[in-house]
């Protein structure tokens, strides 16, 4: 980058020098002389402006002797610069399109503002693949390009960016556009192209919030009541917030999933004493079943059975490595 600002600056140089040897030698208007020395630069040999004498005449031989293959160079090194530079970003702009082709069970976030940034924060901190979608290029360069996480420029109510993002294959889709009818498209567009991913929608209004979850979102989050309630649960319990505030270093976080026991995992027919997650640093605090029974808490009796949700608590390296063997190991 440092040599093509020398190219560009050189090339001006060139030019001034010219206009100004012409303006001194000539005494013609600045425009003019302007006009022949670009013209002479680059070989046009379009009719003269300036009538030259032979003083001028001269120059221009000099000029031309000095300038010429000077001139030709740099245009050579920034016209190089400039396909190399638009080669490369169609490379890349492929290579990151296989690699979305290639995720499966991933995560997409529709908007990279405040929230959206934070949201991609979380995921890349706990090595979770995603996609970020959004119709500002410099944003998405700028936050994503930086980090390495992968995004689409396009605008995320169109179907086809939602489908080259993988939404057919997705695990879940958080929606945090700025406008509530931006949300609601989004919503709708993903449940209609997948029925069974899960869909977290931002709601600005409160009036919102209905029309969200008809649309087919999952779960609806409002951040000034969410952000209400948290201080409230401050204002009461201190001391239990600040042990569950999930720190920023990973691998010292706690983290409360709920994760889904699939056929073939190596769990299903333990009962929970049996198991080894407490040896792992987990504790499991609820269990819900398949047809809707909640065990809460569970007993060490219970036993685990396919299609269960265990509600587990523990440190995040400790429930990612348990959703991994469970899904590893699942016919």
């Amino acid at each position: 980058m440092r040599n093509i600002f020398a190219i560009i600056a050189l090339l001006l140089c060139l030019t001034v020098i010219g206009t100004v040897g012409l303006r001194i030698i000539e005494e013609a208007p600045w425009i003019d002389c302007l006009y022949m020395c670009v013209i002479t630069l680059t070989t046009v040999g379009h009719e003269d402006v300036v009538d030259l004498t032979d003083a001028g005449k001269l120059f221009i031989v000099v000029y031309l002797i000095s300038c010429l293959g000077v001139f030709t160079y740099s245009a050579f090194q920034l016209g190089q610069w400039i396909v190399s530079a638009e080669v490369n970003s169609m490379l890349e702009r492929r290579r990151m399109e296989k690699r979305i082709r290639d995720l499966n069970q991933h995560f997409i976030v529709c908007g990279i503002g405040r929230m959206g940034k934070t949201i991609c924060e979380y995921l890349h901190g706990r090595s979770q693949p995603f996609v970020v979608i959004d119709t500002d290029q410099e944003s998405l360069t700028e936050n994503c390009k930086e980090h390495g996480w992968l995004y689409l420029h396009g605008d995320a109510t169109d179907d086809d960016v939602l489908i080259s993002a993988g939404i057919e294959r997705a695990k879940s889709l958080a929606s945090v556009l700025p406008t509530d009818a931006d949300n609601v498209y989004v919503v709708l567009s993903a449940r209609m192209l997948n029925s069974n991913v899960q869909i977290i929608a931002r709601a600005e209004e409160e009036t919102a919030m209905q029309k969200l979850e008809r649309a087919g979102a999952t779960r609806v989050i409002s951040p000034f009541s969410s952000g209400a309630v948290k201080m409230a649960r401050f204002m009461l319990n201190p001391s239990i917030e600040d042990f569950l505030e999930i720190a920023d270093n990973r691998g010292t976080d706690l983290e409360l999933a709920d994760v889904q026991i699939p056929a073939g995992s190596p769990y299903v027919g333990k009962k929970l004493m049996e198991t080894d997650l407490r040896d792992k640093g987990i504790m499991v605090i609820g269990i819900r079943r398949s047809d809707g029974e909640r065990l809460l808490p569970p007993p060490g009796s219970a036993i685990i059975e396919v299609g269960d949700c265990l509600f587990a608590f523990g440190s995040a390296n400790s429930i990612i490595s348990m959703i991994e063997e469970s899904e590893s190991q699942a016919v």
